[in-house]
């Protein structure tokens, strides 16, 4: 998609066909650059067998594993993973440098959308926790607000005899609505968010070990063990907490008969379609490198070959590990502050407001996703996504760009690529040079190396390979979701049945964040908010 040409192409046959016929034929052709589910193998087991084709608690794979090295090299190890470790980061102090087209709500956006899906299993309590295993339900769902499970769901919910019918727990301070907090003032976790055994129903939030105890009380209950990671993260949740709960009044007004499940249900039916709606037509939009905007009809994928139950696959979960996103500083609220000061710490968002955290987030620009280019407090991350593809075997960086439908890179400068700027091009041929002493042959390049080895496409936020493989997948796992199928969405009666009029409404008049924040945040006014910098211009 990053090429000058394809655009030309989308151009000319926009005169002649409808923008309809050209979105169906660009997601099939994004959708089938690589293999279609169900895929042959799992995390499970490194061959194929029943286990490894069912247990859908282990990762599905897009490629066999495959043993390093793949070819002949100076050495026949893998190279020490501090060595690797050096090559990404941290960037020197100062010097980060920064992406031109995303703003820091992009990653932001990323990192929780994917924490819906893409989760590895891990504890606060076992490190070694095994990385082949997720405790993924493989659907854009929102379980980071609504949880994973059904009990989970009941514990953030209001009991049905308050009288307001379908809404999650919330309390207001300053004026504003938000999710109850998860501790009480004892420092334990809530009994509401507890079983009648007294454990508690919700995920921990990850890191919990390393809170503060002033950032302890800030904590959301929330339906996901990473939304209070940061106030960039919780504030989108927030942001669709507030949604749901309107969504709930309009049809409770709208349908006095209704008892308290259905109208929970109907309006995470409309706020599941409404969000994967905004992953097409500003996320997934903000990546395209085109000037064609792509939309979010599930017409494309009722009779597409690749319409295929999801199940996420392991490379998935590491490609998109975009920390270099994350710029080590962060003007929040006026003020410059350490990005690290900001983690499991909601004080900064409770204190600025809903409207002016997301002016704020959007008034940073993000990092460039480039090696070398890491925050210094997220080199610990970094160092287990290499553990986890090392531990799961994943095949070679060319494996993939062959699996991808591009070209094999035949020389480590063939990764880096080439610059028309001279400082940059030397800073290319220092990497590639990096490269080669780590590798000795381009083959054995690691797949989470090269991903990010390779230098950002032209118009997008994103390497070639990173790109070809998050809109194979985001179309292939956002179009083919339940509700959207053609029995649900294509069924004229069962929409209304499923969405209701009103709840179609909503939905029709939403296309990005900024949308839904208009209607839960006060004093937003003019204000930008958005992921693509509006001082972006086209290369």
């Amino acid at each position: 998609m990053g090429l000058s040409f394809e655009s030309i192409v989308i151009g000319a046959a926009e005169s002649i066909l409808g923008h309809g016929e050209i979105n169906a034929f660009l997601i099939n052709r994004l959708v089938g650059r690589g293999r279609t589910r169900p895929h042959p193998w799992s995390t499970r087991h490194d061959y194929i067998c029943w286990s490894g084709l069912t247990d859908r608690s282990f990762n599905a794979r897009l490629l066999p594993a495959s043993p390093y090295p793949v070819a002949e090299a100076r050495g026949t190890r893998r190279p020490p993973l501090a060595d690797v470790m050096a090559v990404f980061g941290p960037a020197p102090p100062g010097l980060q440098q920064h992406c031109p087209k995303s703003t820091v709500l992009f990653p932001a956006f990323a990192q929780y959308l994917t924490d819906g899906f893409i989760r590895t299993q891990l504890s606060n309590i076992d490190a070694l926790t095994d990385r082949r295993r997720t405790t993924s339900n493989h659907e854009i769902d929102l379980s980071p607000l609504y949880g994973r499970t059904e009990r989970q769901t009941l514990s953030l919910r209001l009991p049905p005899d308050t009288g307001l019918k379908g809404r999650l727990k919330s309390q207001v301070i300053n004026g504003e609505i938000w999710p109850t907090f998860l501790f009480g003032d004892d420092g334990a976790v809530k009994p509401e968010f507890c079983g009648a055994d007294g454990l508690p129903l919700l995920d921990a939030p990850l890191g919990l070990d390393h809170v503060s105890p002033e950032g302890r009380k800030t904590l959301f209950a929330v339906g996901g063990d990473r939304v209070n990671a940061a106030p960039q993260v919780a504030m989108i949740n927030v942001l669709f907490l507030r949604e749901h709960n309107r969504l709930a009044a309009i049809l409770q007004q709208g349908h006095p008969g209704w008892d308290d499940e259905r109208v929970f249900e109907t309006a995470r039916n409309i706020l599941i379609v409404m969000f994967i709606k905004i992953v097409v037509e500003e996320y997934i939009n903000h990546i395209n490198t085109t000037e064609f905007k792509l939309t979010a009809d599930p017409k494309v994928a009722w009779h597409a070959n690749w319409n295929r139950p999801n199940w996420m696959t392991v490379e998935f979960s590491l490609l998109y590990r975009w920390h270099a996103l994350v710029p080590e500083t962060t003007i929040w609220n006026g003020t410059s502050v350490p990005g690290n000061t900001l983690l499991l710490n909601n004080s900064r968002l409770l204190g600025c407001g809903l409207a002016n955290a997301f002016v704020t987030v959007s008034a940073n620009n993000a990092a460039a996703l480039e090696l070398g280019n890491l925050a210094t407090f997220l080199i610990g991350a970094e160092t287990k996504a290499i553990e986890q593809a090392r531990t799961n075997n994943l095949a070679s960086y060319n494996d993939y760009r062959a699996a991808l439908g591009l070209d094999r890179a035949e020389s480590f400068g063939d990764i880096v690529g080439q610059s028309p700027d001279p400082q940059e091009q030397a800073r290319r041929d220092a990497l590639a040079s990096r490269l080669d002493a780590l590798y000795g042959n381009v083959d054995n390049v690691e797949f989470y190396v090269g991903l990010f080895a390779e230098p950002r496409e032209p118009n997008g936020p994103l390497p070639e390979l990173v790109m070809a493989m998050v809109a194979m997948d985001a179309f292939s796992q956002a179009l083919t979701n339940p509700l959207l199928s053609e029995h649900v969405w294509g069924d004229s009666d069962n929409r209304r049945q499923a969405f209701t009029v009103e709840g179609l409404a909503e939905i029709e008049r939403t296309n990005t964040l900024r949308d839904v924040l208009d209607r839960n945040a006060a004093g937003l006014g003019d204000r930008f908010v958005g992921m693509t910098r509006p001082d972006w211009r086209r290369e």
